[in-house]
């Protein structure tokens, strides 16, 4: 099956976690804009839900389809958050951010009781850091020499651009993209290096997922903790 077909049939599948009343966070990327078109469909079915959504591009989409939205403000505890990642290892450990949202993503997962991760089976890997690169948000103050401490953990390390200008956050930062050939020890390399200073948040999701919907050729393949 193609890769788009499989994608759709691992967040279709995700949709179907969402019941009557919950408070449901809405993921960011090509993968989850199949779930959003699945439960804009199903709102206008009758669901009854409110979505949070984690980038700016989301909310767009989820107003498009339909989907009543609120804050985290407003609404402290989310029942279930649809996700996607760029790389998902044998322990649900995740690489994100490659869509540019990474940080309202985490704030997002950690505030929701189920952390719900939908992928087509190039994104599995046996060590987080063989296929992706890891996002590290920064403040844009002095963002060369938070490159360059981080250029003491990785192999390369380049920063993002659009159009020959810094890729801008939803937070109004600049992305560091960290190539590693394998990060064997993803906690501790987390926090590392959330500890350097000019560092906002980096693309490590370690033991937040608990469950990974994936969309394979012999079909959907359902990981769980």
């Amino acid at each position: 099956m193609r890769k788009e077909t499989l994608k759709q049939l691992a967040a279709e599948t995700a949709a179907k976690n969402v019941q009557d009343g919950m408070v449901v966070g809405l993921g960011t990327g090509s993968t989850v804009y199949y779930a959003l078109l699945k439960l804009g469909e199903m709102v206008r079915g009758g669901l009854d839900i409110i979505g949070i959504p984690t980038s700016k591009q989301t909310e767009e989409i989820a107003k498009a389809h339909g989907i009543p939205l609120s804050t985290l403000e407003k609404h402290q505890v989310i029942n279930v958050t649809i996700d996607g990642a760029d790389e998902v290892d044998t322990g649900l450990h995740l690489i994100k951010g490659m869509g540019g949202a990474l940080v309202r993503e985490k704030i997002v997962a950690h505030a929701s009781n189920q952390l719900i991760i939908v992928a087509d089976e190039s994104k599995l890997v046996e060590a987080l850091g063989t296929k992706s690169p890891l996002p590290v948000e920064v403040v844009p103050f002095g963002w060369q020499a938070t490159q360059l401490a981080l250029k003491q953990l990785c192999d390369r390390i380049s920063l993002r651009l659009v159009n020959n200008a810094p890729f801008i956050s939803d937070n109004g930062m600049y992305i560091l993209d960290c190539h590693f050939n394998a990060i064997p020890q993803p906690a501790q390399t987390e926090q590392i290096i959330n500890y350097i200073p000019g560092v906002v948040e980096n693309g490590l999701f370690v033991n937040r997922a608990e469950k990974a919907i994936i969309g394979t050729a012999s079909g959907i393949q359902i990981r769980e903790k």
